[in-house]
């Protein structure tokens, strides 16, 4: 944002902060429409500051996607290498299954796959954070071959997707997540 007028700037904050707001009460299909009315902006200065509703979206849960790759480094020289890429998927569960859109967000550039023109920016930072783990686990052994960080997201986002309307969406996506890695990484 920097060089851009003041205006311009006003108009971005207040166009994402209604977008967290309406992400969280609508998940990932929140009204871009709506989103520019409650703002006070026109559709296009929507497009213009968020060229796509991926654009949109990666804006909304970047701080939190940040701070979920700052705890895989934090984690990258935990003593016990499964431990530490098991704790990194709760914490990844635990948003996905609290933010509403997130996992829609997630699932979109799995199902485009890796030739898509407009990557993820969020799986992207989460894979490259998470990639440290999941070598170091596959390494020890703690995980099962083949296992890739994107499987691993694409889990953690039907997981969430899973529990969206359940009556405590974090508890029933933990209890998955346990479930899932008993099967992915079962303790030796």
């Amino acid at each position: 944002m920097p060089g851009q007028r003041a205006d311009a700037r006003r108009n971005y904050t207040r166009i994402l902060d209604v977008a967290e707001e309406e992400v969280a009460a609508h998940g990932a299909d929140a009204s871009l429409e709506r989103i520019a009315r409650i703002a006070g902006v026109g559709s296009a200065t929507v497009r213009r500051h968020f060229p796509s509703r991926r654009a949109l979206l990666e804006a909304v849960f970047r701080e939190r996607i940040e701070a979920l790759c700052a705890l895989a480094v934090d984690l990258a020289g935990a003593a016990d290498a499964r431990d530490a890429l098991l704790e990194w998927l709760s914490a990844l569960t635990a948003y996905a299954a609290s933010a509403r859109g997130l996992a829609t967000a997630l699932a979109l550039d799995a199902a485009d796959g890796p030739d898509e023109a407009h990557v993820n920016a969020c799986s992207t930072k989460l894979t490259g954070a998470a990639d440290p783990l999941l070598v170091r686990a596959a390494r020890e052994g703690a995980v099962t071959p083949g296992v890739t960080v994107a499987d691993l997201v694409a889990l953690i986002s039907g997981i969430a997707l899973a529990t969206e309307h359940h009556e405590d969406p974090a508890a029933e996506a933990d209890r998955l997540l346990g479930l899932t890695m008993a099967g992915v990484s079962p303790r030796r």
